[in-house]
């Protein structure tokens, strides 16, 4: 975030320079608003570059066994142009290199799953699927497992059959 407001304020500060250059090679032709006009038109390209490049830079990042299960959309009426391009604030990433099974529960997964945000810092958080059922729930203290597969203390969600996060983890997505 503070990288980004050191970028923001360098385009702005480099606008204006290179607008008032352009004035002293034009010898004053220009008016004199046109510099902090332009140097507000490149802080405001600038915010919204990063706006729009935080999704692919992270996604870009992230190991070849953690997959994208869901993203979700920003628009603000402050921000108008997101009505027509929204832009991906957050989304939940789940490693398939965790994901495993207990042979008595075939049909029941447990994964990491990753929550991205653009001005939060990284959770990760354990999920249980059951692939046939179609619920999921997340894993937080108390939960025990038995050596039948039978997991105690767990409060399932049930979700629809085309879930991002149960597709995802269950290998239909």
């Amino acid at each position: 975030m503070f990288v980004e407001l050191i970028a923001t304020i360098v385009a702005g500060v480099a606008a204006a320079g290179l607008v008032m250059l352009l004035n002293r090679t034009l010898k004053g032709r220009l008016p004199r608003w046109f510099a902090p006009v332009a140097a507000g038109i490149a802080m405001l390209a600038t915010t919204i570059a990063n706006e729009y490049g935080w999704f692919p830079r992270i996604k870009d990042t992230l190991p070849e066994e953690v997959v994208i299960a869901q993203t979700v959309e920003n628009t603000a009426f402050y921000r108008p142009w997101t009505y027509v391009f929204p832009f991906v604030e957050r989304f939940v990433a789940i490693d398939l290199a965790s994901v495993r099974t207990h042979p008595a529960q075939p049909a029941v997964r447990l994964a990491e799953t990753y929550f991205f945000g653009r001005w939060s810092p990284v959770s990760k958080l354990p999920v249980v699927t059951d692939c046939v059922a179609f619920k999921r729930a997340a894993l937080m203290d108390g939960v025990s497992f038995e050596a039948d597969g039978v997991i105690n203390g767990i409060t399932w969600t049930h979700v629809p059959a085309e879930d991002p996060i149960i597709s995802t983890i269950c290998g239909t997505k």
